[in-house]
């Protein structure tokens, strides 16, 4: 079934501007509420609006060059000219902060249903719809319940007359558990441990040693700071690969240092881009090529090493071993997916063998660098070949 969303953008905040407005992960809570009903696969995304000053218009404008479509709307018979005859409309209320799991479990289904909070001190703010229940500001609800309703609406307010109307005709109800609650934000302070929990929850696992103990504190700050920014993720994937390649050049000219330092650089780039995204709702693409290159183009630069080093002392051997570092690490990348969760974090990974790199640099021996990523690599393999035959045995 088709699905569409409904959007309340006109209620005011504590201090007279728009609750869609307020500040969240580097952007406005009605981008937010867009995102999420857009992940969901709602379309199309229809905000009722009172005044579209121009925050709001911003708002949107950042919202379609982002390829997402939201339609403001004023009157509600345009709202509901909008939805095909016949689909469920995910309805967010105006100043609601919901969870991504939560819209993606009522949309999943796409039949009516309501999501419901307890009536209690804590959700004061929040709609009552009965003695025992409130609402949490989330519900589905039937394109033809959004025309029935329009047509005798008056005066009254829209989502609290839709959600009414959806309750009378027998709406399943759903009650959010504690942790998974939507917030009703009439302040920006009310969001700011939203907004603390998304920042958190967009780090995800860490497969490697490197990005678990090292780069944490890099990858929260350069994520903070370019939140509220116009950095695309994609811009830090393509960061990270120019450094990589440059890298690779520093060291086939003998710049061993700058290129070390480049590689480190890029190191948290490609974490901050898939957190950056994960904050906007739009995840990186699973085959984005910009982004598996980045594996490639690291072999690139250890056989750069190699290739220096058989030209400055140490003979061929250098270039051998770097070549054979990289065939066993392809051969680990490949078969590593036997590998329990957990069970990657000290195997050879690209962000490992950067760092792998430092004392080494540090002590000027970079033929002795090339030999470790080559037994790192070889027992990487050899440990996740083990780790094959004890599954299939």
């Amino acid at each position: 079934m088709a699905i569409g969303a409904l959007i309340g953008a006109y209620q005011e905040d504590d201090s007279g501007g728009l609750r869609a407005l307020l500040p969240l992960a580097g952007r406005t809570l009605i981008e937010y509420q867009v995102r999420c009903a857009s992940a969901a696969g709602a379309g199309p995304i229809v905000v009722v609006v009172e005044r579209v000053p121009q925050a709001l218009q911003d708002a949107f404008e950042r919202l379609r060059l982002d390829g997402i479509g939201a339609f403001p709307v004023s009157d509600v018979a345009e709202a509901v000219s909008r939805f095909e005859a016949g689909s469920a409309i995910l309805l967010i209320g105006d100043g609601v902060a919901p969870p991504v799991d939560l819209i993606a479990e009522l949309t999943g289904d796409a039949e009516p249903a309501v999501a419901t909070v307890p009536d209690d001190e804590l959700h004061e703010a929040y709609e009552r719809i009965d003695a025992g229940t409130r609402w949490a500001g989330v519900a589905i609800v039937d394109a033809h319940l959004l025309g029935s309703t329009a047509a005798m609406l008056g005066d009254w307010d829209l989502q609290s007359t839709l959600l009414r109307r959806a309750i009378q005709e027998g709406a399943r109800r759903v009650p959010v558990l504690a942790d998974g609650e939507p917030l009703l934000a009439e302040s920006g302070d009310q969001l700011a441990d939203f907004q603390r929990h998304l920042v958190q929850s967009s780090r995800g696992g860490r497969d490697d040693g490197a990005s678990r103990f090292i780069l944490p504190w890099a990858e929260d700050f350069a994520t903070e700071q370019l939140m509220e920014t116009k950095v695309r993720p994609s811009w830090l994937i393509w960061a990270a690969l120019a450094l990589t390649l440059g890298g690779a050049v520093c060291f086939s000219r003998g710049w061993l240092g700058a290129g070390l330092v480049m590689l480190l650089l890029s190191t948290p780039l490609d974490l901050v881009a898939s957190r950056l995204a994960s904050l906007r709702l739009k995840p990186l693409r699973a085959k984005m090529w910009s982004r598996l290159a980045l594996w490639p183009a690291s072999g690139i630069a250890l056989l750069a090493i190699g290739l220096w080093e058989t030209r400055h002392g140490t003979g061929w051997g250098s270039l051998v071993a770097a070549a054979a570092a990289c065939t066993f690490a392809e051969a680990a990348r490949i078969e590593k997916s036997v590998m329990p969760p957990g069970g990657e974090l000290w195997l050879l990974s690209r962000r490992n063998a950067i760092f792998l790199a430092i004392p080494f640099a540090l002590g000027g021996v970079w033929t002795a660098y090339l030999i470790a990523v080559l037994v790192y690599a070889a027992l990487s393999f050899f440990i996740i070949q083990r780790v094959r035959h004890s599954a299939s045995s």
